[in-house]
């Protein structure tokens, strides 16, 4: 079967996640991926969605977080307090999903404006509860689009931590979460290198070679010693991605 450069990079998310367990899902590619591995390899992943509903099992991807199929189909549904301050902020959520506008090469997350803050060129949808997300899940996944404008050396505004403008800064403050492990695109995957937390090429989506992902990156991209291929999405994957999609 073909399939598009988002299909794989919305398999490759829904692949790192593990069955059992608890992921704090965003609206999109998260929701797509979360959805799928659920259906798929991970039957028994709890589904947390910042409207207050855990566990849910949609029959198609959510519109938005107050989409009434969450409520419908969750094990509970509890307030929005609660959920940050009983789920998220002690460390509770295994994994979280982010995206943005600007990534850079420490893993800060910009959804908040492109340029300068007091004057922006763009003003973005803002923070939301990213922030919390990103120091108290107890790893954060990003699915992003590679291209320069989203991948910088320095985003313009830090809505949500990663390792910090030197990449240092996240173990000085010391929250509760691990941090980016991993962000998938639709070119590759790039992982934080253990010692200086910058993100580095470890694996490429088939048909694509590093220059691709080196062009569309705004910093000189580091590449690990051994750079794998992902397998290309499966027939299953696939079609149980498509029926997803078609029922939304």
């Amino acid at each position: 079967m073909t399939y598009t450069s988002d299909e794989m990079m919305t398999v490759a998310a829904a692949r790192a996640l593990r069955d059992g367990s608890a992921c704090f899902v965003g609206i999109g590619q998260p929701s797509a991926a979360a959805n799928l591995a659920r259906r798929t390899h991970a039957p028994d992943l709890v589904l947390i969605y910042e409207s207050g509903t855990l566990g849910a099992k949609p029959d198609r991807l959510p519109l938005s977080i107050g989409d009434g199929i969450l409520a419908e189909t969750a094990d509970a549904v509890v307030s929005v307090p609660e959920i940050f301050n009983y789920w998220l902020q002690p460390g509770r959520i295994d994994v979280g999903f982010l995206g943005g506008a600007q990534i850079d090469r420490f893993g800060n997350i910009n959804t908040t404006v492109i340029g300068d803050y007091a004057e922006p060129k763009v003003r973005l949808p803002g923070a939301g509860g990213a922030p919390e997300i990103a120091t108290s899940c107890r790893e954060v996944f990003v699915v992003m689009r590679h291209s320069p404008r989203a991948f910088v050396a320095e985003v313009d505004f830090v809505t949500s931590l990663g390792y910090g403008r030197d990449g240092k800064q996240r173990d000085a403050l010391r929250p509760l979460g691990k941090g980016p492990t991993r962000v998938m695109t639709d070119l590759g995957v790039l992982e934080p290198d253990p010692d200086t937390r910058e993100l580095t090429l470890t694996a490429l989506n088939p048909g694509v070679e590093v220059e691709q992902v080196r062009a569309a990156t705004g910093w000189e991209l580091r590449l690990a010693e051994e750079i794998t291929v992902q397998d290309p999405p499966t027939e299953t994957e696939l079609s149980t991605l498509r029926a997803l999609k078609e029922a939304s």
